[in-house]
């Protein structure tokens, strides 16, 4: 998990890289969230696969991210959360993680001198990791898990407040509509609330 999400890291900042010069400013943040997927509240049989799925939510998803703005408080940027620990699929023992990475626009209007919004929307990927005790190697590595991946659509808002110089928090909500989530858990929405703690390069 720990490759994954430097790896995103490191693609997307050679991705935003070009557009750095021009930028007014750029923030980095670090936060941890809960995940809650509305309806279906236990495990049910998939009427297409015949597989059952299970609700998927619950479990503290830290995140990490980025952006940089431009004129007119607009700019680009991307979040990857992913659960902490591993999950227990419906009870069955089968242990599972999903990541959640996405890429946006931003749009940060002020409310103040030290306070002001944080509004994304984007598209991106879910990739869901189902682990078992067996490894399959190649000549390069080895892993005991199978990857589920799933295109989804999110957007989002959160509240930024300056505590200290260029250091915020922000409390924010993120709701994501995964495509063919349905293959593997009960519904295509979820919802991840949380907060974060960032710092702004640039005027604040």
């Amino acid at each position: 998990m720990r490759k994954v999400a430097f790896l995103t890291s490191v693609v997307a900042i050679l991705l935003l890289l070009p557009n750095f010069v021009s930028a007014q400013q750029a923030d980095a943040t670090l936060g941890f969230a809960a995940l809650t997927a509305p309806g279906a509240s236990g495990c049910n049989v998939n009427s297409v696969s015949g597989f059952f799925t299970c609700p998927e939510k619950g479990g503290v998803y830290p995140n990490i991210g980025a952006d940089v703005i431009f004129h007119r408080r607009v700019g680009l940027g991307f979040d990857v959360a992913w659960r902490g620990g591993q999950g227990n699929y419906g009870g069955s023992g089968i242990p599972y993680r999903p990541i959640l990475l996405d890429f946006n626009g931003v749009f940060q209007p002020r409310l103040g001198k030290k306070a002001g919004l944080d509004l994304v929307g984007g598209v991106g990927f879910q990739s869901t990791r189902f682990y078992s005790s067996n490894y399959t190697c190649s000549y390069f590595s080895c892993t005991n898990f199978q990857s589920s991946h799933h295109f989804l659509i999110d957007v989002g808002a959160g509240l930024r407040y300056y505590v200290w110089g260029h250091v915020f928090v922000r409390p924010e909500v993120r709701y994501y509509w995964v495509n063919n989530n349905s293959v593997d858990f009960t519904s295509p929405n979820l919802v991840r609330i949380g907060a974060s703690i960032g710092y702004t390069i640039g005027p604040e």
